[in-house]
């Protein structure tokens, strides 16, 4: 338990010998003059968070009207696609 605790308290000391960053000339001339951002009332931000959302049975209402429509579509495109007419011709015609 000590040498771990010891193990543990060299590590963070030797974390105070990193080099640190120069920060100092980092930002240009342009952004040193920039002027401060305006600010803004936060009663319409938070009327804005606050405000209700789409309402969730009527959303699903809607996705599942969809699904049944793709449903459909999806069994209409599993028929196939040549009559029985066709068909014959076809077998007719290879033959």
């Amino acid at each position: 338990m000590k040498l771990a605790l010891s193990f543990c308290m060299i590590a963070l000391a030797l974390t105070g010998c990193t080099q640190f960053p120069d920060l100092d000339h980092t930002q240009s001339d342009a952004l040193k003059a920039a002027e401060y951002p305006a600010l803004v009332p936060i009663e319409p931000l938070l009327a804005r968070a606050n405000a209700p959302g789409p309402d969730p049975v009527q959303t699903q209402e809607n996705l599942d009207s969809r699904l049944a429509g793709l449903r459909a579509r999806a069994n209409a495109m599993r028929g196939t696609v040549l009559s029985n007419a066709e068909k014959r011709r076809l077998e007719t015609g290879l033959r």
